[in-house]
Formats: structure tokens, sequence, C-alpha cells
């Protein structure tokens, strides 16, 4: 990093534009799970039906179709705020309002009800998601993205916790009605943070028609040398470490681990190993740089995925479990950093909200079409087979980046 990088960097941690990531990334984590796992278990305390609460599941497609509305936010500014601070001041108000609204309503009498507040709360967290991603992408220089990429990633883990974690034990003891109203309340510091924050400076050239915003983004983007096989890279980079995730609760009680070991080891002790791996990851991208963090993250996340491969051959040991999940959150928080921000400096800032919009919409459909089949694949190939496997499968991921990020670049 040259002085001059490094002084614009620690200038804008002083200034307050990490905590600024951190904040945000908080504000967007914290509605997620009110929508899955929290209202899954008001849901089931009140008997409604196994097949409705699935259903409930339909609830979150805002997240995955956001692209569609996020031209929008590019091409028009509301008038008060500026062209991002805006829409993010509007989608938060919005948000905690139907969050609040969902603690209103009654799962035992109108599920459906429930299930319209809940898409409400989607559609308007989905919406804070799009302006986030923009705003961070314009605040912040390449050379900044590493870090603050990383703190954001960290702010969404620790709104996620909040939600699943508080909730569920704030649960215990008082109503879910009145927990929803208090996360409603615990949007409150990215409220303060987007009335707080600067407005990014309006990049030349930002769209003045809705076709602008439309068309010019996908045209400038699939205009670039290798843009299909970047779209590749971001569907195939993790695609390993996500289909291994997408089994392991079911491995741990297979091979004898208790529900309380789980718990404590990969839930707790997992989730602190995952924000260190992040903020580590920040660190190393302000030295290597995204791309190489990229080769080396990856590597690591295959070889934590051959980790669960040795647990499922030797079985039951609550210390190789703890090893294990130390090694794979860390890599995983680590390799999730880089390519949070490597999605964030493909983006041209004209189009920012619509380019990442898709991109992040992209990040999402291996969760969902690679998981499908791994029940299939642990059925034929056994626990070691079927992680091996995993691991093998980050290889054409990995390749990609010989194409558009290779570790020496070219010097013309």
């Amino acid at each position: 990093m040259s002085p001059d990088a490094r002084k614009s960097l620690l200038k804008s941690i002083f200034s307050g534009r990490m905590l600024v990531a951190l904040i945000m990334g908080f504000s967007c984590g914290l509605p997620l799970l009110l929508t899955i796992t929290v209202l899954q278990a008001w849901m089931t305390e009140e008997g409604v039906d196994l097949t409705v609460i699935g259903l409930m599941a339909l609830v979150g497609l805002p997240y995955t179709a956001k692209f569609f509305w996020a031209p929008f936010m590019d091409r028009y500014t509301l008038p008060f705020l500026g062209r991002r601070r805006g829409w993010l001041l509007t989608a938060q108000l919005a948000l905690a309002l139907a969050i609040a609204g969902m603690g209103l309503t009654d799962p035992s009498a109108s599920p459906w009800m429930v299930a319209a507040a809940a898409f409400l709360v989607t559609f308007f967290s989905a919406s804070q998601d799009i302006v986030v991603d923009a705003y961070r992408r314009e605040d912040l220089s390449d050379e900044e993205l590493g870090l603050g990429s990383s703190l954001y990633v960290n702010g969404y883990r620790l709104g996620m916790l909040l939600a699943s974690g508080g909730g569920l034990i704030l649960a215990d003891h008082i109503p879910f009605s009145w927990v929803y109203l208090i996360m409603a309340v615990c949007m409150l510091p990215g409220v303060l943070t987007t009335l707080l924050a600067p407005e990014p400076p309006l990049p030349a050239g930002a769209p003045r028609r809705l076709r602008e915003a439309v068309i010019d983004p996908l045209t400038e983007y699939f205009s670039r040398q290798g843009a299909l096989w970047i779209l590749a890279f971001i569907l195939l980079y993790k695609i390993g470490d996500t289909m291994a995730s997408a089994m392991t609760t079911p491995f741990y009680l297979d091979i004898g681990f208790t529900k309380t070991e789980i718990g404590a080891v990969v839930k707790l002790f997992g989730f602190w190993a995952t924000v260190v791996g992040s903020l580590i990851g920040g660190v190393i991208m302000l030295r290597l740089g995204i791309n190489r963090s990229l080769w080396i993250f990856g590597v690591l996340q295959a070889v934590s995925t051959a980790g669960f491969a040795l647990l499922a051959r030797i079985g039951h040991s609550v210390p190789l479990l703890s090893g294990v999940i130390a090694f794979e959150n860390l890599s995983g928080g680590m390799g999730t950093a880089a390519y949070v921000a490597f999605m964030a400096s493909i983006t041209n800032k004209r189009f920012t909200a619509t380019q990442y919009a898709l991109l992040s919409s992209l990040m999402g459909v291996p969760r969902v079409v690679a998981s499908a089949p791994t029940g299939f694949l642990v059925k034929h190939f056994g626990w070691e087979g079927f992680f091996i496997a995993c691991t093998l499968i980050a290889i054409p991921g990995m390749l990609l980046l010989l194409k558009f990020a290779p570790w020496r670049p070219s010097s013309h």
C-alpha cells in the first residue's frame, strides 16, 4: 500500500467511516432472522401447521429479486438527505414500522396477516441492503473496501446474533409481540447513523433517465473483458463451502455430538471465530489487495472443508470439532469479507445500486440450488466422501481467478 493510500485509510478510520460500515451492517443483519428463525419459533409455539410454517420461507423472495427495483434507487433522488441517504432513511423507517407491525399480528388467528407483515419486512430490508451496498462502494476508496467490507460483515453477523439469539432468549421471558417491538427500536442506531453520516459525492455520468438506470448498468458490465467469467466466479467461489454448510447439523448429530455440544462449539464459539476471521481478512486485504486475498482465502476455505472429512473419519471428538470449527469459521470469515469486497470493487459507481444488487442476488443462487442435492450426495458417498467432494468442487472457482485476478498481474 502506498503512503498516500495508508494516510487515506487512517483518515477514514478516525473520521468514523469504518464505524458507519459496521453500524450499517448491523442494521442490515438485524431483520433477516426475524422472518426466519424467530418467526418459526413464534408460529410453532402458537400451534401453526408445519405446512404453513414451511411456506413462510417464500416471504424471503425480495432478497433474491432486489435487482428489479434497484434501478429506481440509482435513477431517482428523494428531496431530502441526498441520493443515497434519502432512500436509506426511508427504507429504515419503513422497516422499523414493518417489524413493529409483525409484533401486532396474531399467528394463531391469522397466519397470512403475519405473512403479509413479514413480506413487508423482507421487502424494506432488501431495499435497505441495496442502498447500504451502494453507499459503502461510493463512500470508500478501493484501498478501503477490504477493511470496510469486513466490518460490514461483522456488523451484519452481530445484527443476526441479536435478532436470533437475543430474540429467542427474550421470548422465554416476554411475549413474542414485545420481542418484535424491541427489535424495531434496535433499528435506531442505523437511523441515527444515516442522519449523521456524510452523503457520498454524486459520480459523474449518473443516470438521468430510468432507461439509463435499467439498461446502461447491464450494457456497461457486459462490455467488460471477462464479464461472464466473473459471473461464473461469483457463482462458484463459495459453492463447496456452501454445500458443506448445508449438511453440517445432520452430520454433527449423526456422528454422536449432543445438541449442547453443537450449540456451545458450533454456534457460540464458531460465531466469534467468524468475526475474528473477517477482521483478519480485512487487515490482510489492506496489505495484499483484494485479488491476492481471494486466492489465499479460497485455498483456506477448501482446506477447512476437508477438515470435516477428517472429523467424519475420526468420529465424536469435541477437541477436534473445536479445531475444525475454529479453522472453518476463521477461513470462511476471511473468504466472505474478500468476496463482498470484490463484488463492491467491480461495480461502476454510476450504477452502484443496480450492479451490486444483481451480483449479490447471484451470490445467493448456490445457497438454494447447490444445497438442494446435498442429502442425495451424502446418501450415496457417505459423510467423508461428501466433504471430499465439496473440497474438490472449490477448484473450478479458484481456477477462474486466473482469468481476471492472476496472482502476478500483467505489467501492461
